[in-house]
């Protein structure tokens, strides 16, 4: 399951420095693509040995000054909803204000686990200033400046604590499929067209998670989980901010699924938003398949599957080798079809090559076209193997591989694509040092 710790807090309180110390060099899970926004307050944070999801909901706060502080409101509400952990940023300089109190008020009623951390504690002497802090009713407090980093490895390590770290399901050869896609695009109605009246056949796992999030579907040949995403849970009375929310929950059910079913509106085509949820389950090297929804309400010419399809591949390029499926939750055409795919998908993700056939395969490649030097530096490739990894990954190992340029790793895993076919699943190559 997604470790997500979300930083909540009123306006410049320091958030998006502390969510840039925090992920470091990781980049941000989602490049910057055209039209796509609030992609840089997702990333990555290694700690100990555990990867935590950072989201820094003070990117997601909008709106004119009259609605701001709902707004800050109803985004703490949302990461209060789906986070492990909240970091309640507050400002040692400017002590406690009302919007402070408020979302103290939300936090204690939330029984989440909350760490407040007290920023701009840029010497000790400021340490017994943030003592009023305790105050707020929401237990200890940690000093911390994210400008310097001083105090961030003690709050790590107490949001470590609070993480699931044995979240395992009963058996992990069944795979875990997601359905993911933008809000109103028939994520819901899939799930539906898929259990439908056999309410039977849905069985919740006792204790697999906090929040059970796998559901387990067995049943016309079929077996696999499905992970909790928007639509499958009821969400109390919270106002949605939607692109947040589907942000969020897609972060939740991208991490504990093997599998990607992105669901688009046919109607509406591939937007933005399509584009940066596809990238978020490519950069987590999970497997996907892409469902064109609402397909019996297209009117279609002659080259209507084709021409979408094209112009699909041309927004995810360069990762192409994806399964494009047209389907209709509603009339239930083709969505059996696309759980075979999800399945195959599944089976190729998994798959291991062994180091004989790799290099049966590999260095003929290689001869038809050598990497080109660079400065004068030739690099030969000596052999390759699979790495002992969960997601499909290549060490490559050869002379001076920093010189190896991006077209030339295309090539290899173009050509790795078409020999030993991993469509919809993402692959690493790396380049090492013989």
């Amino acid at each position: 399951m997604a470790n997500i710790a979300a930083i909540v807090g009123r306006p410049n309180v320091g958030k998006s420095t502390l969510f840039n110390r925090l992920v470091e060099s990781r980049d941000a899970i989602v490049e910057e693509t055209a039209g796509v926004t609030r992609d840089r307050h997702y990333g990555k944070c290694d700690w100990n040995g555990y990867e935590i999801s950072i989201i820094d909901t003070g990117g997601y706060v909008v709106g004119s000054e009259d609605i701001f502080e709902e707004e800050i409101r109803k985004q703490a509400q949302l990461a209060i909803d789906e986070a492990s952990v909240i970091l309640f940023m507050v400002d040692v300089y400017n002590g406690i204000t009302e919007t402070d109190k408020d979302i103290a008020q939300l936090l204690r009623r939330s029984k989440k686990n909350v760490l407040v951390v007290v920023n701009k504690v840029d010497n000790n002497e400021r340490i017994p200033e943030a003592s009023e802090f305790y105050s707020l009713g929401l237990g200890e407090i940690y000093c911390i400046s994210s400008a310097s980093g001083s105090g961030t490895g003690d709050l790590l390590d107490e949001v470590v604590k609070f993480l699931d770290k044995d979240d395992k399901i009963e058996d992990e050869t069944i795979p875990k499929f997601s359905i993911i896609g933008r809000p109103n695009v028939g994520k819901s109605s899939l799930l539906n067209s898929l259990i439908g009246q056999e309410r039977q056949i849905v069985t919740d796992i006792p204790g697999t998670t906090r929040d059970s999030i796998y559901t387990r579907y067995k049943h016309f040949g079929f077996e696999f989980f499905l992970v909790d995403t928007a639509g499958i849970r009821k969400k109390g009375k919270v106002k949605e901010d939607l692109e947040f929310y589907s942000v969020m929950r897609s972060i939740r059910s991208i991490e504990s699924c093997d599998v990607c079913l992105l669901v688009i509106d046919g109607k509406e085509g591939f937007d933005a938003q399509d584009v940066n949820l596809f990238f978020l389950a490519e950069k987590n090297k999970k497997g996907i398949v892409i469902l064109v929804n609402k397909w019996d309400l297209v009117e279609k010419t002659t080259n209507s599957t084709k021409e979408y399809e094209e112009f699909i591949r041309a927004k995810i390029a360069p990762f192409t080798d994806v399964p494009i499926l047209f389907v209709s939750a509603l009339t239930k055409q083709r969505i059996f079809k696309a759980m075979e795919t999800a399945l195959e998908v599944f089976k190729l993700r998994n798959q291991k090559i062994t180091t004989s056939a790799l290099n049966d395969f590999i260095q003929p490649v290689i001869e038809a076209y050598p990497p080109p030097s660079t400065k004068g530096k030739d690099i030969k490739i000596k052999y390759a193997t699979q790495l002992p990894t969960r997601t499909p990954a290549f060490a490559f190992f050869c002379s001076n591989p920093q010189y190896i340029k991006d077209p030339y790793k295309r090539y290899l895993e173009n050509k790795f694509r078409a020999h030993f076919n991993f469509t919809g699943v993402p692959i690493s190559l790396f380049f090492r040092q013989k």
